[in-house]
């Protein structure tokens, strides 16, 4: 798959990049830095909220804060639409986690997420890879008519600022990451196109967490 960004996902083993982006759920900023020495973090980079299956995934998170909290994990993901944006989104459907907005890609870019580029080819295979990431389509459907079914499914409109991000990202990919309570990424998970809408499950997150070191 040929992609725009030339860096190589960030592995294992590697240290995380630091980045500092404001956060949704009030005033100022949310960095690395500020969880280094204290606890690991798992952090995932989601495009914008007009994706149906980045919005289940958040979602899904929240679900699972609790557990990771109590294995010394914290939680935070990164959206990559304007704060205000975010902000009036997570108003009308409330969410526990810490959620920091990333407009520009800058933390999908450090970290390597790839976007492909948009080939007549990259395209076919889009139009053609069919996917049923939850199991709740009778089969599995081409990509675009699934995020539709979706946000159907939610009763999701898109409004302007939704369009634009759209416009500007598409087709980035997401990725997740563990990092421990030193920086170093611990465990990585990067979205390919058979993958799309695809979240790790619970119990994958759970156990990379236990297997971290507490101390």
């Amino acid at each position: 798959m040929n992609t725009i960004d030339s860096r190589a996902p960030v592995s294992p083993g590697e240290p995380a990049p630091d980045f500092a982006l404001p956060v949704v759920d009030g005033a100022g900023t949310v960095s690395l830095a500020d969880y280094r020495g204290k606890s690991s973090v798992f952090l995932a980079l989601f495009i914008g909220l007009w994706c149906p299956f980045c919005r289940r995934a958040i979602a899904k998170m929240a679900a699972t804060e609790p557990e990771l909290k109590a294995l010394g994990v914290e939680t935070l993901a990164v959206v990559a639409t304007p704060p205000e944006n975010a902000r009036l989104y997570f108003k009308f459907r409330p969410c526990s986690l810490r959620v920091a907005a990333d407009p520009a890609l800058s933390t999908h870019r450090a970290y390597g997420v790839p976007k492909p580029d948009s080939t007549p080819e990259f395209t076919t295979a889009l139009e053609t890879t069919r996917i049923n990431p939850d199991g709740e389509f009778p089969e599995p459907l081409p990509i675009p008519d699934a995020a539709a079914l979706v946000d159907k499914f939610d009763g999701y409109t898109q409004n302007e600022t939704d369009r634009a991000d759209l416009e500007r990202q598409w087709p980035q990919m997401k990725g997740q990451f563990l990092i421990d309570r030193d920086g170093v990424v611990r465990w990585a998970n990067i979205e390919s196109l058979a993958g799309i809408g695809k979240f790790p499950s619970a119990d994958t997150i759970l156990a990379v967490a236990q297997a971290l070191p507490r101390s």
